[in-house]
């Protein structure tokens, strides 16, 4: 049995300010396909100012958006290929 190596790269930029943190995940499949989402984070005016703080969230969300969206890309691939519609996938 062969094994084939495949790697994918995940970029993560943020965009923040004072009070939100906003972050972009993006993917880009060997198809060439790029897969993008957003994950903000807002400050509380009461909370300490700690910049990674917002970064971890806003990155977590954005990361958990991104993955939703490949289980739809995936599942619609599923689909596709079968004729008829296929069942959920769970994360």
């Amino acid at each position: 049995m062969m094994h084939t190596a495949v790697g994918w790269h995940v970029e993560l930029e943020f965009m923040e300010d004072d009070q939100h943190t906003r972050a972009v995940a993006m993917v880009r499949l060997p198809d060439g396909t790029e897969v993008r989402a957003d994950g903000h984070a807002s400050r509380h005016h009461t909370d300490a100012n700690q910049p990674r703080v917002g970064e971890e969230i806003a990155g977590a969300r954005a990361l958990n958006e991104l993955a939703m969206q490949m289980l739809t890309k995936a599942h619609g691939e599923i689909d596709d290929a079968s004729g008829r519609t296929s069942h959920p996938i769970h994360v």
